[in-house]
């Protein structure tokens, strides 16, 4: 299992969008560079984070803007936005286990419950953190580099 890449390019679009909010108009194609992306894959995020209700976009000029404070969107929020997962379950079962064989009949008991603890300890600990947390890394990385 692994998430894609596209839940770590959402947090490096909102990354930029604060970090370069009061200096320039925030673009796809500028975003693209940054992450070193097609501008397509950017667009493609950019209207998922759109419809999760989490930045509004201006076509044509450019400029994205953060509907909420950051304090108030977390990763989980954005995981939601960019990978939805399939029925609200992060592991996907194999179809149909053979109900003839005592493991296939009995898969689902063994694995159900543990499988879902660790799909809400994962969830959790994506609440804990916040666009905020990425916003006062930011600050800390680049008052060093000054």
């Amino acid at each position: 299992m692994q998430i894609s890449s596209r839940f770590t390019i959402a947090l490096h679009i909102f990354a930029c969008v604060d970090t370069f909010k009061n200096d320039r108009k925030v673009t796809s194609d500028f975003l693209a560079a940054s992450i070193n992306t097609n501008p397509v894959i950017i667009r493609r995020i950019l209207t998922q984070l759109k419809k999760a209700g989490l930045i509004i976009v201006a076509r044509g000029t450019g400029g994205i803007e953060v509907t909420r404070e950051l304090s108030e969107i977390s990763f989980y929020d954005v995981y939601q936005a960019i990978e939805p997962v399939e029925d609200g379950n992060l592991f996907r079962f194999h179809e149909g286990p053979n109900p003839q064989c005592p493991v296939g009949r009995h898969i689902h008991d063994l694995l159900d419950d543990k499988l879902n603890a660790i799909q809400t300890a994962m969830e959790n600990e994506m609440k804990k953190y916040t666009l905020e947390d990425l916003q006062t890394g930011m600050q800390e990385f680049l008052a060093k580099e000054a």
